[in-house]
């Protein structure tokens, strides 16, 4: 498989010990309108926060295809990986009442062609498209916030 030039392999999966830092694969939704690009945020299922659509790795997919699909799963997305990964973020998952897991996050370019209304967490989250600036001020990763506000679709 071949992406913008970068080979990407299929990933197989090994089980982690719980103290590990967990990988995930994200994806920047986007688009032009009015020619200034918007990004599509999404809130997280427990808590309301505004986040990208991101999870776990899957198995025989490459890390550019599990988050085209993380995108579809959580926000409806339909469209493409438009380049390499354009930045790490970490983060600290809850699992359970007491349990926090470390995260890093690779995230992926996604061009947006369609948002489909009927998608597998449809009613399960808030979906909307922001401004790089705006959806910057709304997450707390701080990591993220810079990628949003330094991302420019152009170059993708």
């Amino acid at each position: 498989m071949s992406l913008q030039g970068k080979d990407q392999y299929p990933l197989t999966l090994q089980i982690a010990d719980k103290r590990d830092v967990r990988s995930q694969f994200g994806a920047l939704c986007y688009r032009m309108k009015a020619g200034k690009p918007q990004v599509l945020m999404i809130t997280s299922r427990r808590t309301g926060r505004w986040i990208i659509p991101k999870g776990w790795p899957m198995e025989g997919k490459t890390p550019g295809q599990s988050a085209l699909r993380e995108a579809w799963e959580e926000a409806g997305v339909r469209g493409k990986v438009t380049g390499t990964c354009l930045a790490l973020f970490s983060y600290t998952k809850g699992v359970g009442a007491a349990d926090r897991l470390p995260c890093v996050v690779m995230v992926y370019p996604v061009k947006v062609d369609a948002l489909a209304d009927d998608f597998p967490e449809a009613g399960q989250r808030k979906r909307r498209w922001m401004s790089l600036k705006k959806a910057a001020k709304r997450v707390e990763e701080p990591e993220l916030a810079h990628l949003l506000k330094s991302f420019d679709p152009r170059r993708h």
